[in-house]
């Protein structure tokens, strides 16, 4: 993301606060080793690796000018990508990553969104996806930021088997009711069938969680993930793009729900059979007629089509 945005003309700064990060793939402008690092936290307080993030987290919470002041002086007036740990605790039950993203969009004036990434191949296994659908929203309600959520490597989407739905099932995140008749009967899941019932009222009933398909692969795709990010933050609408043409095409065809999930299904999922009807259109059935109580009461509405 960092060489698009440079190579689209848009001034880039990376930061990287993650203090496991080791053999770091891209050269960072700020990194939280300088301050920080987890081998050390590690030795010196005998903690594991999870704790030792803890800890990492809240010693930066407290020390957070140092970042501040780099962020004010050294990467003024630059489009800004943070990479925060993985570990999901930060962003479940701990406070420290909300109240250092609290103190950047308050002390240093910064818009920011929440990107999420999950890997697409969890769409293969219905309990984990809904565990990743009961993460996502969990996240949302406690960082408390403008969120996209992110289906990583949708190359490898089917690395682990073809998926029950058309991928804008998980992709749009519709009725998760549908999943519970997917999970395994064996004595091991079914003990929690309940809680998987629960856990998908939960989310169904937020209404919130929604994921953006995304390789690396695919400029395209990329260029969606970057739209997708501009209108959470608000970028779009800056003076900075009043005058870029691409901008002004945020709201373009790769809104509508065909669009989004059009290169993932036909570039990196399996052609389903054709010899069994029911197999074509293993989906929930959609709403093909709506009334809208306007002039768009003559389209039917079709699964690919947004209103």
């Amino acid at each position: 993301m960092h060489q698009l945005l440079n190579d689209l003309g848009r001034p880039t700064a990376l930061i990287n606060i993650d203090p496991a990060n080791e053999n770091v793939p891209y050269e960072a402008d700020v990194d939280v080793a300088e301050l920080i690092q987890l081998e050390d936290v590690m030795r010196a307080y005998k903690l594991g690796p999870n704790g030792g993030l803890v800890y990492c987290m809240e010693y930066l919470e407290k020390n957070l000018d140092w970042l501040l002041n780099k962020i004010q002086i050294q990467l003024k007036d630059k489009y800004l990508i943070i990479d925060f740990p993985g570990q999901v605790e930060l962003y479940t039950h701990n406070n420290a990553v909300k109240n250092i993203v609290g103190r950047l969009v308050k002390e240093a004036d910064l818009r920011l969104v929440a990107v999420h990434m999950v890997d697409s191949h969890y769409c293969a296994d219905p309990s984990k996806f809904l565990s990743v659908c009961l993460t996502s929203l969990t996240t949302m309600l406690q960082v408390e930021l403008p969120h996209v959520n992110v289906l990583s490597k949708s190359d490898l989407v089917e690395k682990y088997g073809k998926l029950d739905f058309n991928i804008d099932f998980y992709t749009e995140v519709m009725d998760l009711d549908y999943l519970l008749d997917r999970i395994s009967d064996d004595p091991f899941t079914a003990k929690f069938k309940k809680l998987n019932a629960a856990m998908s009222e939960l989310v169904t009933n937020y209404s919130l969680v929604h994921f953006v398909p995304c390789s690396v692969k695919s400029k395209q795709a990329m260029l969606s993930m970057r739209n997708a990010v501009d209108k959470a933050n608000g970028y779009c609408f800056s003076s900075v793009e009043e005058s870029r043409l691409q901008a002004q095409m945020a709201f373009s065809n790769n809104d509508f729900e065909y669009a989004k999930t059009q290169e993932v299904r036909e570039s990196f999922m399996s052609r389903r059979s054709s010899d069994n009807e029911e197999e074509e259109f293993d989906r929930p059935p959609p709403q093909t007629k709506q009334k809208i109580g306007n002039d768009l009461d003559k389209v039917d509405i079709q699964p690919g089509f947004q209103v």
